[in-house]
């Protein structure tokens, strides 16, 4: 596996691991959470051009059915994942961390965070906070083990609750979510 920035070409395949990553949702009865768009290419790009995107490649995918056939993405240079994160209140917010589920269970995931980790450490020591569902089992738990703690209401900062309140007008609050920190 490789973490490298994202390149303008990966966009789109980004938007296509975020489709297949939103599908172990509909079979938790969480179909608006699978049925939802994958951010714009406009967006994908602002992330891309400010240095915030990041994708992991992964080998085994190239031997994927639905790659194979395809000379150019059949390579190891094809994006099994992505990380975009914002600057929020002192920390680095993962906005969105995506791994396609033919690339689940190889640590991708875990491996782009800790990429982040690194490049934020490498500006100063910064802590990564993130916002997810508390009872799926690839989010909240996943995040915990992977040295996650869920934050106390009075632990939020503005910019935390700005979020929030962006997750709740897009309806993601219709199941139960979490603000979770890890300390550089």
């Amino acid at each position: 596996m490789r973490i490298r920035p994202a390149r303008r070409a990966d966009l789109p395949l980004l938007q296509d691991i975020e489709r297949a990553a939103g599908e172990p949702f509909r079979a938790l009865g969480m179909a608006s959470v699978a049925d939802d768009e994958p951010p714009p290419l406009t967006l994908l790009e602002s992330y891309r051009r400010a240095g915030r995107c990041w994708v992991a490649t992964d080998p085994l995918a190239a031997t994927d059915p639905r790659v194979a056939t395809d000379p150019v993405a059949a390579t190891d240079d094809r994006p099994a994942g992505y990380l975009i994160a914002d600057p929020v209140d002192g920390a680095f917010h993962i906005e969105q961390v995506s791994v396609d589920p033919a690339a689940a269970r190889r640590g991708i995931g875990r491996a782009l965070i800790d990429h982040l980790a690194a490049w934020a450490a490498e500006r100063q020591p910064t802590p990564l906070t993130l916002t997810t569902f508390t009872d799926v089992p690839w989010n909240a738990p996943y995040y915990a083990r992977i040295g996650f703690r869920p934050l106390r209401e009075s632990e939020l900062t503005d910019g935390l609750r700005k979020i929030r309140a962006e997750e709740a007008e897009h309806g993601l609050d219709r199941w139960p979510r979490v603000c979770m920190r890890r300390e550089p």
